[in-house]
């Protein structure tokens, strides 16, 4: 549902495509043609395309309906796929995966799909990610006097590469990118959020909207970060690769 909301706004595609940019390149460092390869997040239909310079057939998927009908795949998430055991010698996966509902199936699931000595690539957020607007909420709890999970748990990124381990992946390596973005107030910061299908999805959340003071107190503790007017916010950005065995066991 966020992520369909996303589409129907017109997604924000800053980081995504900083991200997807990234995967790119780190592609175009290995010596292989890939032959058939499953691209997981399509808040650009144009994706799968460009996809296509290193390997001869994409399957594109997303969470969202709008998305991936427009990149031409199916909807599912990653941990709810249904094809047939190594189906796929490459897979990537972009900011996705740290909203399943479990990333270590999610990522067995994937392993599954891949065949043999293939390639798992992505990226998701991190365990660092929005720490003022964390810390906003938290003010807002504070006023409203009781707790209330409004920011997805995230993965560290020594525990992704752990659970890539876990999961059977070799040679599983994990680099963190910081991505700085600066907002003049903390509605600006959620327009973004919503725009990114990145808003809470968790059952735990509460459904009532915050009250005039607690709002008020977290747009104020959220101004109190600002340095020449602005809120600097960070975007911890996980990129992680892996490779399946040589051969099954």
């Amino acid at each position: 549902m966020r992520r369909e909301r996303a589409f129907r706004r017109g997604p924000a595609l800053f980081l995504y495509e900083r991200a997807f940019e990234d995967i790119l390149q780190r592609l175009g460092g290995i010596r292989r043609n890939f032959e058939s390869a499953l691209l997981i997040g399509t808040p650009d239909p144009g994706w799968p395309k460009r996809l296509e310079r290193f390997a001869t057939k994409v399957q594109a998927a997303d969470p969202g309906p709008g998305f991936a009908g427009a990149a031409g795949g199916i909807q599912s998430d990653a941990d709810q796929f249904d094809f047939p055991g190594a189906s796929f010698d490459l897979c990537v996966a972009l900011g996705t995966l740290d909203t399943v509902n479990d990333l270590p199936n999610a990522l067995l699931r994937l392993h599954f799909l891949l065949k043999p000595d293939s390639l798992l690539i992505g990226a998701m957020a991190g365990g660092d990610t929005l720490p003022n607007l964390r810390a906003a909420m938290r003010a807002a709890d504070s006023v409203s006097g009781e707790a209330s999970p409004r920011v997805h748990p995230r993965v560290e990124a020594a525990s992704l590469g752990q659970l890539l381990a876990s999961a059977g992946y070799r040679m599983p390596v994990v680099d963190v990118d910081r991505a700085k973005v600066s907002y003049r107030h903390l509605r600006a910061l959620v327009r973004d959020l919503r725009s990114m299908g990145m808003t809470n999805v968790l059952k735990q959340r509460t459904r009532t909207p915050l009250s005039r003071a607690a709002l008020a107190a977290a747009e104020e503790q959220f101004s109190e970060a600002q340095n020449g007017g602005r809120t600097i916010e960070i975007f911890e950005l996980l990129h992680f690769a892996a490779w399946t065995p040589l051969e099954h066991s």
